[in-house]
């Protein structure tokens, strides 16, 4: 690479757990090398720490087989365009964040003209679909993972990987501050708070929103004392949630946030949470809850059939056990759900194990993602 030019990094996310990964991974960068230009596909977190995107990252939004099979010709029209892109002025290095189906196949035709290639976070080989491990070692050159576990799996594939930890251990506070945030939200300090996060997509919404306010519903009417926040982060979401509230007899008492998943989070004393990222951001928040899920009946058994392990919820899985109930699928209907997180309001006892164990998740991530992230991926760029 020639000094005359800065370091430019081609770099994709696709969904708003990625952006926030993303947006950290820049960060790290520019802390070394300030120059540094960063193109491709990528939110609005990511645009803010310098990012420039050429397609609108909802775009890549999507999940599940029968979803994705939907927007496939769109996606591959994305991919080769931007895959023509790159490769008419080829980057110093193409970073792909998560999104693994639409990243992978693009990772392993840049390497193949000579792109040097890094994945971020791993693709959940170790819950299912373990074959694409043959996959990722003809894509990728350098795989950054942000669970321990991780690491092993891919030094036995014999694949360049790296354990970073979990940037969201870096950034969540050592002690959460409850009553704080309750006082910063205009929340009354004394009554139960529950949060409810049903995702970040519009598909997640049109399929959680109503059994979030049902829940809601069932559990006020058994405790009028409880209140509701739920963090939603468009304008889409936004209004297919409202519209669930609005259909309801006895609208549920909830507040509706833009964003903020984690005050939302620090703010309650348990949560519901559709499974995602926003489940490990709640464990790092040391806030018991409990974890559910539904898609598309096809993609569900499709799934089933390739499922590895018994859990969904990432708390779980890093703990190898059942830390918090999971109740998805046919099994993610108001009245269990309801039934799970009044059980769990009312037992302090069973809530404090619980945060005993997060807090142990919390010590375990926390790694000083940045400065790891950075010394990964420095050795491939040159910087003045």
């Amino acid at each position: 690479m020639s000094n005359q030019r800065p370091p430019r990094i081609a770099i994709v996310a696709g969904e708003a757990s990625g952006d926030l990964l993303g947006s950290h991974l820049i960060q790290a960068i520019k802390a070394h090398c300030p120059n540094a230009e960063f193109y491709g596909i990528a939110g609005a977190k990511m645009v803010f720490a310098g990012a420039r995107s050429l397609y609108p990252m909802e775009k890549l939004s999507v999940n599940g087989y029968v979803e994705v099979i939907k927007h496939l010709p769109e996606l591959l029209k994305i991919r080769r365009n931007l895959k023509k892109t790159i490769l008419a002025n080829p980057p110093d290095l193409f970073i792909g964040i998560d999104a693994p189906d639409f990243n992978l196949g693009l990772e392993a035709s840049l390497k193949s003209h000579g792109i040097p290639t890094v994945h971020y976070v791993s693709p959940s080989i170790w819950a299912w679909r373990g074959g694409r491990i043959k996959k990722i070692a003809k894509a990728v050159s350098h795989m950054l993972v942000v669970f321990p576990f991780e690491a092993v799996i891919y030094q036995k594939a014999g694949i360049p990987v790296t354990y970073v930890g979990h940037p969201l251990a870096d950034t969540l506070p050592a002690q959460p501050d409850r009553d704080g945030t309750r006082a910063r939200l205009n929340l009354p300090i004394a009554q139960p708070i529950i949060a409810l996060l049903p995702g970040s997509r519009v598909g997640e919404l049109k399929q959680h929103a109503q059994l979030f306010v049902e829940t809601a519903q069932l559990i006020q009417a058994r405790n009028p004392q409880v209140r509701f926040i739920t963090p939603l982060i468009s304008r889409a979401t936004r209004e297919i949630f409202t519209a669930a509230m609005h259909a309801c007899e006895h609208l549920p008492n909830i507040q509706i946030m833009i964003g903020h998943a984690d005050y939302a989070l620090a703010a309650a004393d348990i949560a519901l949470i559709a499974s995602g990222t926003a489940t490990l951001e709640a464990a790092l928040l040391r806030r018991p809850m409990v974890i559910t899920y539904r898609v598309p009946k096809i993609t569900a058994y499709l799934m089933r059939r390739q499922a590895y392990l018994p859990w969904v919820g990432l708390p779980n899985i890093l703990a190898n056990r059942e830390v918090v109930p999971e109740l998805v699928q046919e099994n993610a209907t108001a009245p269990q759900l309801a039934d799970a997180l009044m059980a769990l309001l009312e037992d302090k006892t069973r809530r404090a194990e619980i945060e005993t164990e997060f807090t142990r998740q919390y010590v375990s991530l926390k790694q000083n993602t940045a400065e790891k992230m950075a010394a990964a991926i420095l050795p491939y760029l040159k910087c003045d």
